[in-house]
């Protein structure tokens, strides 16, 4: 493999974890139900290279036990966070009555996490992907801080997009928000980053790669044929191709990269998490991240294109391009 630079490192908000720029995100080695061999096999790879960040959740089925193992001997290496509160979750438990985002199963989702991860602390836990009444109604929050202050966590915060994880900034337990950055949903970079800026809390950006959305839906894998739909019909609409802003035209090498450094571009952005079951692509990645930032043009012709796309959808009757939570 190339050698590649350091992974830059940011201080991730109000946060005192220092965490590399590039990511892993647990949920393809969930959903697409990736052997323990590779997933150990890529996680290896990613700490060995400096990431030392990891996202996952419980939702994501299989992948916090996966990434426990994996990390046997290395929890220390790493900060490690995952996110509780999604209804999905409730099949994880024998009374199926459970509601989501309930302290009830706030609570027992977050010790179920412990043990799966093979740790007695999580680094940063998050709300995953309520909407905002369920945010301000408080009781899952209440939850979430109880967690912290018991020990369970060290941070909590939101998982989420638009108004919810612009609210969520501005609440003072608040220390860490995970949300959509890519090119093919830049909603948040205008309406949320600058929030989480003035308030200091730490920012995830999801999705960097946009779920491939440069691909076919049938060359998608699994569940991410119907999953990554939106992002590939907006990015069609954008109309760019690698050419248009200064490559090559190399669409299946060039897209990752441009992708991802358009992401790491934005300001507010601590790390952007890549997910995937590829050493391979994770190689790829980490290279990308280790070069010279994406130029201020290019950043500036994918913003217009995505802007202009949006507007012409919304004049022919269709909905703004919010987040996708």
């Amino acid at each position: 493999m190339p050698v590649t630079q350091p992974i830059p490192k940011n201080i991730l908000g109000k946060t005192d974890f220092s965490v590399s720029r590039l990511g892993f995100g647990g949920a393809p080695v969930g959903f697409l139900e990736t052997p323990q061999t590779q997933i150990t096999r890529v996680l290896d790879l990613l700490i060995e290279r400096g990431v030392n960040f990891i996202d996952t959740a419980a939702a994501y089925k299989g992948s916090e036990e996966a990434i426990g193992h994996a990390l046997d001997g290395r929890r220390d290496d790493v900060v490690l966070l995952t996110k509780c509160g999604m209804g999905a979750e409730a099949n994880h438990f024998p009374d199926q009555d459970v509601a989501p985002y309930s302290p009830e199963l706030v609570t027992a989702s977050i010790d179920r996490s412990l043990k799966l991860l093979q740790t007695d602390h999580l680094d940063v836990i998050l709300l995953h992907s309520c909407d905002l009444e369920t945010l301000k109604q408080g009781d899952a929050m209440a939850a979430l801080i109880a967690a912290r202050d018991a020990g369970k966590t060290r941070f909590i915060g939101y998982s989420g997009d638009n108004d919810a994880a612009a609210w969520a900034c501005e609440q003072p337990d608040i220390a860490v928000l995970e949300t959509s950055v890519n090119l093919a949903d830049q909603h948040n970079i205008d309406a949320v980053l600058p929030v989480a800026q003035k308030h200091d809390v730490g920012v995830i950006a999801k999705r960097p790669l946009a779920n491939a959305c440069w691909k076919d839906l049938d060359a998608q894998r699994g569940m991410y044929q119907n999953y990554a739909k939106t992002y590939t019909q907006r990015f069609a609409a954008m109309g760019v191709s690698p050419g248009d802003l200064g490559y090559s035209g190399h669409v299946e090498v060039e897209w990752p990269e441009i992708a991802l450094k358009f992401t790491l571009a934005q300001a507010g952005v601590h790390t952007a998490i890549c997910g995937t079951t590829s050493t391979n692509h994770a190689d790829i990645n980490l290279q990308a991240a280790s070069k010279n930032p994406l130029r201020d043009q290019v950043v500036a012709r994918l913003r217009d294109a995505f802007k202009q796309a949006e507007a012409a959808a919304v004049a022919q009757g269709g909905e703004p391009w919010l987040g996708q939570t």
